[in-house]
């Protein structure tokens, strides 16, 4: 059997890849040491793959996004410079964000224009030549025209085929350059309809004709429609048999084409554990009983992993793989599949797969559900908190500059007592609270300087967590965090932000926010067991949190703000999995506010998701306050609350923290101005669309000025909705 993995790391073992990429954003490096640089990195991560498999793709780097690349590519926006290039990521009229399917990494969806003439870019495809001829094992990498299509917007959604059509005769010309293509369709492990399934056909149709040497790959998911992949004219096909338990029984019953090869996903590309190599080898000799063609691989890409387990110090180091060593257990499958799977026996398919039965929980009903519905809480809260008309907050942390980092890893090295890094970090919140009353800001936060990151910080206090010390992946762009690694029972040992917010409480007449991540979140964006069921992790995550509430609560914290950014990503892909999921993770939700007074307001905060399809279960969630991002997607979200009736409060981000651009008052109101036309003024807050972590204090002091400029005129006038792009 042969051997190929793909999609690794484009971070480098020490976050090389962000560090010269905001080298040049900050001015600090040259565009020709930029390229260079990140072409370095590229070989190294090419010449990892070649030490350990004998195939792999080339062309995966990019400067920000992939997708982004592929409108490029295809002369989607004409990006003359680097800079046209990054201001497409970042800068004024940056593109919306969201989420990569159901993983926590974001992608930049591209808008197809009604005017859209194709054309290709032909230096990207001059330079793959170049890479592919001093690699001659890799494969340029392309996201297929269908998933690309599929993930972006259109101004007419009615023009889907005919936009396909487009884009697929590019693809031809494309293909043709190039002995053999990895195309990424992982659109294809969707809800499909027929039409769609049609017309992807057609479309690979038309591009085999053109290549005869197509791999194909598929991902997160099983596809329902393999039987109709098996008729197209390409020579491969990637399935991940980890994530998706239907194809390995769909190939085990209707069998795999002997005149295409099997790219078996039979190591995890999304999760931390090793590889139980007999199980995957009892895999691989099934799978060889129905296939003649097989390449062993990983189920996913392998840029959900940090790089290498080398030099952790975790309590489970012995039980981890990150995507180095995943490289390392393909080639040791590869190696006993070659022994003919001597002592390989099949096993039986209860083994195969973990099936963890639902745990019925003991909790009734009423442990889900608050003291008094929202239509009597709001009355209890509105005279306990006594907010003007557009209450002004920001969504939890505030700039974490060099010195606050520095001071974190200082007191993490025993370099600086607790005592010393706790004045430290009070004299931060200070800062912090003084300068939101100059704002005028109406609901405060304490900065969350004390957090590395909102769910690491958790895990370090929780007990049953791992943390790694350069366990680094990417969730966008440049930026980056270090997943925690469940491995036990998850206990509160003791409060966790408390001390913190009590304090900035006291410095204020103000309410202030008490901010938590939330247990899906949490779930999500950590590397969760596999031999226990999910929803009993989210059950003691949720319990845990629930006792730190109340410790709140009794130290007059009046807002309890719960972070879900992960609640839409946490979702199957398949919809018709959907129920169990979202029935787990709400109550999970309602059961870390379930004890709350009546008169403590609930918030809640989600951001870059696709909230349309999700809104009724959001609506099942207890909260009183919704924050979301609104800056970006120009208010579009806003109709799927509409559409629902939505009654709560919610809190419209309207500028972007991730833009590096000055926000600008008509560009607020706009967003404004489309929400007042859903929601009465009595239920809209107003904030930014994301933490403030990232930012400069310079760009965050002066976009919070203007936002509160919008708030005064607001509240101070009924013609405050302008037209004509004025700045009030």
């Amino acid at each position: 059997m042969k051997t190929y993995a793909y999609g690794f790391p484009r971070l480098g073992m020490n976050r090389e890849y962000k560090t010269v990429i905001e080298s040049y954003w900050a001015g600090r490096i040259k565009e020709e040491k930029l390229m260079r640089e990140i072409e370095n990195l590229e070989r190294k991560i090419l010449h990892t793959y070649k030490a350990n498999v004998d195939n792999f793709p080339v062309g995966e780097m990019t400067l920000y996004d992939k997708m982004l690349d592929t409108a490029t590519l295809i002369g989607l926006y004409k990006t003359k410079t680097i800079n046209d290039y990054f201001r497409l990521c970042r800068g004024k009229n940056a593109l919306e964000m969201t989420k990569w399917f159901n993983t926590n990494y974001h992608y930049l969806i591209p808008r197809i224009k009604e005017n859209y003439k194709p054309s290709i870019f032909k230096p990207e495809i001059e330079r793959l030549k170049r890479l592919c001829s001093d690699y001659k094992e890799g494969l340029p990498y392309f996201i297929g025209p269908f998933t690309f299509l599929k993930l972006s917007k259109s101004a007419n959604p009615q023009n889907f085929k005919f936009h396909l059509m487009e884009i697929t005769d590019l693809y031809c010309d494309i293909v043709k350059e190039f002995h053999a293509v990895h195309l990424d369709e992982p659109a294809l492990v969707l809800d499909l309809t027929e039409e769609e399934l049609k017309l992807f056909r057609l479309a690979y149709s038309k591009i085999g004709r053109y290549n005869a040497n197509i791999f194909l790959f598929t991902y997160y998911d099983s596809v329902d429609c393999l039987e109709e992949l098996y008729d197209l004219p390409v020579k491969g096909i990637g399935l991940d048999f980890i994530n998706g338990r239907d194809n390995f029984i769909n190939i085990r019953s209707k069998g795999f084409p002997d005149d295409k090869m099997l790219f078996a996903g039979i190591v995890n590309g999304r999760n931390v554990w090793k590889t139980d190599i007999k199980k995957a080898a009892s895999i691989l000799k099934e799978l060889s009983l129905h296939s003649k063609n097989i390449v062993i691989s990983n189920g996913s890409p392998l840029y959900h992993l940090p790089v290498t387990v080398k030099g952790e110090k975790t309590p489970v180091n012995d039980k981890l793989a990150f995507a180095e060593e995943r490289l390392g257990e393909i080639a040791t499958l590869k190696k006993i599949m070659e022994e003919d799977g001597k002592g390989i026996t099949i096993l039986p398919d209860d083994a195969f797969f973990n099936n963890h039965p639902i745990e019925k929980t003991r909790l009734s009903k009423k442990f889900y559900v608050r003291s008094l519905p929202y239509s009597e809480r709001i009355i209890k809260q509105k005279k306990a908190l006594n907010l003007p008309l557009f209450p002004a907050t920001t969504i939890g942390s505030f700039p974490q500059t060099p010195d606050v980092r520095q001071a974190r890893t200082a007191y993490k090295r025993k370099e600086m007592s607790e005592g010393e890094y706790n004045s430290f970090i009070r004299k931060k919140i200070q800062a912090t609270v003084e300068l939101q009353e100059q704002l005028g800001l109406d609901v405060r936060v304490h900065g969350e300087y004390e957090r590395s990151d909102m769910v690491e910080f958790f895990a370090e206090k929780l007990k049953g967590f791992a943390t790694t010390n350069n366990g680094w992946v990417l969730s966008y762009g440049t930026r980056t965090y270090r997943p925690p690694i469940i491995f036990g029972d998850i206990e509160r040992q003791d409060k966790m932000t408390v001390d913190f917010i009590k304090y900035a409480q006291s410095l204020t007449q103000k309410p202030v926010k008490g901010i938590l991540t939330g247990p899906v979140t949490i779930i999500k964006w950590s590397y969760v067991r596999d031999d226990i069921p999910v929803e009993k992790i989210a059950l003691q995550l949720a319990l845990s949190l629930k006792a730190e509430i109340m410790d709140l609560e009794k130290e007059g914290i009046k807002i309890i703000q719960i972070d879900e950014p992960a609640f839409k990503e946490g979702a199957p892909i398949k919809k018709r999995n959907w129920d169990r999921y979202f029935s787990w993770a709400v109550n999970s939700f309602n059961l870390c506010i379930s004890e709350t007074k009546p008169e403590t307001q609930v918030h809640t905060h989600m951001c870059y998701s696709e909230f349309g399809e999700i809104i009724e279960y959001i609506m099942k969630m207890d909260f009183d306050v919704i924050s979301i991002e609104a800056s970006r997607s120009k208010g579009d979200i806003i109709d799927a609350f509409k559409e629902k009736g939505f009654k709560k409060q919610i809190g419209l981000g309207v500028w972007d923290v991730h833009s590096y651009q000055t926000a600008k008052s008509h560009s607020m109101i706009k967003v404004i101005k489309k929400a007042l036309s859903v929601f009465s003024p009595e239920q809209l807050w107003i904030n930014p669309d994301c933490g403030l972590k990232t930012r400069e204090w310079k760009e965050t002091v002066e976009n919070l000025k203007n936002m509160m400029k919008v708030v005064e005129v607001m509240r101070n006038s009924k013609d405050f909705l302008l037209d004509d792009g004025r700045e009030v």
